[in-house]
């Protein structure tokens, strides 16, 4: 057994201790504790599904308070290396797959095209020197990308998505495709997202995941998960700009919230990142499920 496992291992032996305990103790405190638990539950889960994003996040804003100005190795430098160090401890101890890791290296691609063209017309800056970068574009933001793509496919193992009414994933790979070209093509025709919001909602609008919260399913509408998810980017978005890791054109001068207009554009974005890892996570509908589960007990009997 090599020591990722072996990490895995006790890290997730660790958690199911925590939750026997925390689900005995809801149990025998009525309703309102076996609420909180479960909120607590999902809460944890998501943590930790966003654990690549988080430690972006913490070392963006560390950075900008402590790192010495006067340092050899540029600041932005140093968060390339740290990104990569924080990638290869999720493959070491096998938090994250090779198959997922590949799909969110695409990602990584595909997000460091786009900052390349947008900061050469002008949508955002990163104001500090380094010498690991592509034109105006330091390496680590791709890796802000790829922690969008992480939490995705860390949240779908653990909370054991399903879905009902999912559409053809060839008609969601046009739908990306179609908002990927709108990112770079709006800067010389005419913006088409409020088209592609709609063709998100008619694609989607049927669209149910179902996850489990500890012993619980719970479900909601997807199109409400994608808001939720491109909020929390919108407010991670907030601290990155905050912390100089890159700013818009109109922060230069002082920092501000950055607009809730943004928050469309990582609404669209986050869609990206989705259909990428239904390309290693096909997604399964609940009837699906249960007829392979029943398959499992006919064999095992």
């Amino acid at each position: 057994m090599t020591h990722g496992v072996l990490t895995k291992t006790w890290i997730e032996g660790l958690l199911h201790r925590i939750r026997l305990t925390a689900s005995a103790w809801a149990s025998g405190h009525g309703w309102w504790a076996k609420a909180l638990y479960e909120l607590v539950v999902f809460g944890a889960k998501q943590a930790w599904a966003c654990l690549f994003g988080a430690l972006m996040l913490a070392l963006m804003a560390g950075t900008h308070l402590f790192y010495p100005s006067d340092a050899p190795l540029a600041r932005y430098d140093f968060l390339v290396l740290a990104a990569l160090s924080i990638q290869a401890l999720l493959l070491a101890t096998k938090m994250e797959t090779w198959p997922e890791a590949r799909v969110i290296l695409l990602y990584h691609v595909v997000g460091t095209v786009m900052e390349v063209f947008k900061t050469h017309v002008g949508s955002w800056q990163y104001p500090e020197p380094s010498v690991l970068r592509i034109g105006g574009v330091p390496l680590f933001s791709g890796f802000m990308y790829a922690s969008v793509g992480s939490f995705i496919a860390r949240s779908w193992r653990l909370l054991s998505l399903e879905f009902d009414g999912y559409p053809q994933r060839s008609h969601t790979l046009i739908l990306a495709l179609l908002i990927y070209a709108n990112f770079f093509t709006h800067h010389w025709i005419l913006d088409l997202r409020w088209m592609l919001f709609a063709a998100t909602a008619g694609l989607f609008w049927r669209t149910r995941v179902h996850f489990r919260v500890a012993d619980t399913r719970r479900s909601m509408p997807l199109l409400l998960s994608f808001g939720l998810i491109a909020l929390f980017i919108w407010m991670a978005e907030n601290v990155g700009t905050w912390s100089r890791a890159w700013r818009y054109p109109s922060q230069m001068a002082q920092w501000h919230v950055v607009g809730l207009g943004k928050f469309g554009s990582w609404y669209l974005l986050m869609i990206i990142s989705f259909v990428l890892v239904t390309w290693v996570h096909p997604p399964q509908s609940r009837a699906e499920m249960r007829r392979r589960e029943r398959v499992r007990e006919l064999v095992k009997a």
